[in-house]
Order: C-alpha cells, then structure tokens, then sequence
C-alpha cells in the first residue's frame, strides 16, 4: 500500500514538473490578450474613455486615457511574447490598483463589507491584478523572450535576485 502511495506521489510530482513551464505561458496569453483588447477599446471609444476617465476624477483625463490606452496595448502585445514581462506587469498593475481605488472603489467596499452588491470576484482589475502580481513576481517562465534573451545574454535570471525582508 505504501508502495503504491509513493509511486502516485512521484507521478502527481512528475506531471506538476511537465505543467510548470505552461503556468506562465498560459498567465501571460490569457491576460496579454485582454489587455490588447481592452487598450484597442478604448483608444476606439478614446472620447468616451477620455470622459469616463474625467467623471473619476482623474487629473489630465485625456493623457491618462492615452497612456492607459497605449499601455494595454503594448504591455498586453507584450506579456503575449513574453517581453519585459516583469516590467509591464508592474506598469499594468499600477493601473488596476488605480481602476481599483476610483472605479471599483464601492464595489470593493460593498464586496468586503457584504453591504453591495459585487463580489470581490465581480471586481475584473482585481481580477487582472492576480495574474499581474504572479507575473512581476516570477517572471515570464521559458516559453518567453524574456527567457531566449536571458540565455542569449547570459544574464541572471529573474526571481534569482536577493530579497530585503
């Protein structure tokens, strides 16, 4: 019995190695693409954002609407490939912290408290910032440029630097 235990153990182990390299990929096409869409929209509807962005009370709402819109688009372009990851998912989750805070501010207030109407799974940045954070933690995984660029140049991998505790 025992036996077999270690032998489903060493197999469950064995198939969560072989998933591994996919974690980031996966991470990365699936919040790449809604970014691209997302900064497509709004850059389409760019009146509509600028005026959206100015009833938050945003300052400049016509620059940030562009630098938000442009963001997505390059950031998410290039979290698909795999490109400074790390630095375009700190940039994009800069912006889901702010959508957080002016938005989706009553939203997440109501979540919390169970006074509205949302749950904190209803929040979509909050959504996003999950997979962001994964991101910037730990990079963009060996299906990347990031990766090709890092063996390439031979430079420290990321993840590999010490951290202040």
């Amino acid at each position: 019995m025992a036996n077999s235990f270690l032998r489903v153990r060493e197999l469950f182990w064995t198939l969560v190695a072989g998933v591994k390299p996919l974690a980031p990929l996966l991470s990365r096409l699936v919040i790449g693409v809604a970014f691209v869409q997302t900064g497509i929209g709004k850059w389409e509807n760019f009146n509509d954002t600028v005026d959206f962005f100015a009833s938050l009370g945003l300052p400049a709402p016509a620059a940030n609407a562009a630098l938000t819109a442009t963001l997505e688009v390059v950031g998410g372009s290039a979290l698909i490939v795999g490109l400074g990851t790390n630095l375009f998912a700190a940039l994009l989750s800069c912006t889901m912290v702010v959508a957080i805070l002016t938005a989706e501010r009553m939203n997440l207030v109501g979540a919390l408290t169970g006074s509205g109407d949302h749950a904190l799974i209803d929040i979509l940045p909050l959504m996003f910032l999950m997979p962001l954070t994964w991101l910037v933690a730990y990079g963009a995984g060996p299906f990347s440029l990031d990766y090709l660029l890092q063996r390439r140049l031979s430079v420290q991998p990321v993840g590999s630097h010490k951290v202040l505790a």
